[in-house]
C-alpha cells in the first residue's frame, strides 16, 4: 500500500482543512493561536509537513466552528467529487 501522503486523498485532506479555515475568517496565526500552538503549525498542517492524529483534528475542526463528523462527510464529498470529476 503507498503511503498516505503520497496519495491523493492526502491532497484532498491538506485542501478540505485550508477550506475550511479560510471559509471560517481565520489566519494560520489565529487558528494556530485557538489551538495554543505556534503560527507555524497550521502552515506545516496545510502543506503536509505535520501530521495530525484524530484528537489533533477534532480540536481543529473545534477551532474553526464545525466538528469532525461534518468535515468526514466533506472530506468524503471532495473525494466522490474528484473521483466523478474524472470519470
Amino acid at each position: 500500500m503507498t503511503k498516505a501522503i503520497y496519495r491523493r486523498e492526502h491532497e484532498i485532506f491538506l485542501q478540505e482543512l485550508k477550506r475550511l479555515r479560510l471559509e471560517s475568517g481565520m489566519t494560520q496565526a489565529q487558528c494556530s493561536e485557538a489551538l495554543g500552538r505556534p503560527q507555524s503549525f497550521m502552515s506545516d498542517v496545510e502543506r503536509g509537513v505535520r501530521r495530525l492524529d484524530i484528537v489533533q483534528l477534532r480540536d481543529l475542526c473545534i477551532a474553526l466552528k464545525t466538528d469532525l463528523a461534518s468535515f468526514t462527510r466533506a472530506y468524503e464529498q471532495a473525494i466522490n467529487d474528484k473521483v466523478n470529476a474524472q470519470n
